[in-house]
């Protein structure tokens, strides 16, 4: 039985991702999303006018008469999460940590997908897939999505983006719409997501806290790697030492930028002091408009 504080936050979570869904993701979504393939749909005998590029002919040597194939537009998607659920994701300086932010994000996407009667499924990774949920319609099952995010207790806590992006094309053969949300604290997935990238639909949601760009002037702190364990003090009131913490993280944002770029990979920055509903749905709206 879920602890009464998972299924207050899973309530929450539906009421605020649905009220966003409706009243801003829904059309939009569907825009961007729907239609992007053809699927077989049946073999029929041949009419005037239509291409011959579609005659199957495996079918007609055995009939003795033209058959072509007939595809039909997809009307459903498979959307798949993948979802980091390392140690480092359970950091957060203001109400909301990381994964916190993260489940909600999950929520909104789980509920769009489902509104618009696709598949939805979800793997949570460490350095290791902690968690595999085939795709399924339904809200129930979206429900369900939610509960394992917030629930979810990790036996590992390091971070394996490339592991986890192999064991997606293991496990999801078809052409699917794959939301990967981390914070992208990782390294040597590179080449990976670019390949996956041309089987699947992917857009990376990264969640960064504020505190991972810049650091305050309070002195002395100990500073604890959640993933490795390592423990660092450092004096927050050199400037100098500030200043390393801010360009490191600029340089490693610009190298995931130009990634994304080369790649032509979405990307969206989600910061956990601010309402993330904002970019995600400037997304939607800029990628809908390029669709058509």
């Amino acid at each position: 039985m879920l602890p009464r504080e998972v299924v207050r936050k899973i309530r929450r979570i539906q009421i605020t991702t649905n009220r966003v869904v409706n009243e801003s993701l829904a059309g939009n979504y569907h825009s961007v999303f729907k239609g992007r393939g053809m699927e077989f749909d049946e073999v029929r005998e041949y009419q005037a006018g239509d291409d011959i590029r579609t005659i199957d002919w495996n079918v007609t040597s055995r009939a003795g008469r033209l058959f072509v194939k007939r595809y039909v537009e997809e009307r459903e998607l498979t959307v798949m999460l993948l979802i980091d659920v390392s140690a480092s994701t359970h950091f957060g300086s203001v109400e909301k940590s990381k994964s916190e932010v993260a489940a909600e994000i999950a929520a909104l996407i789980a509920f769009s997908a489902i509104k618009n009667n696709d598949r939805i499924g979800a793997i949570l990774f460490t350095d290791r897939t902690e968690k595999f949920i085939p795709p399924r319609r339904g809200s129930t099952h979206a429900l369900r999505v939610i509960r394992e995010v917030l629930y979810q207790e990790p036996g590992h806590c390091a971070t394996s983006i490339r592991k986890a992006i192999e064991h997606l094309n293991l496990l999801v053969r078809k052409r699917a719409v794959v939301f990967l949300i981390s914070d992208l604290l990782d390294q040597g997935f590179e080449k990976t997501l670019k390949a996956a990238n041309r089987r699947h639909d992917i857009v990376v949601i990264q969640i960064i806290d504020r505190r991972e760009s810049e650091l305050p002037d309070v002195g002395i702190v100990e500073l604890r790697d959640s993933e490795t364990g390592e423990i660092t003090c450092i004096d927050t009131s050199l400037r100098g030492v500030r200043e390393v913490v801010r360009k490191n993280w600029a340089r490693n944002q610009a190298r995931l930028s130009r990634l994304f770029d080369s790649s032509r990979i979405d990307h969206i920055t989600i910061e956990t002091d601010k309402p993330y509903d904002v970019p995600l749905v400037r997304f939607f709206m800029q990628r809908a408009g390029k669709a058509r």
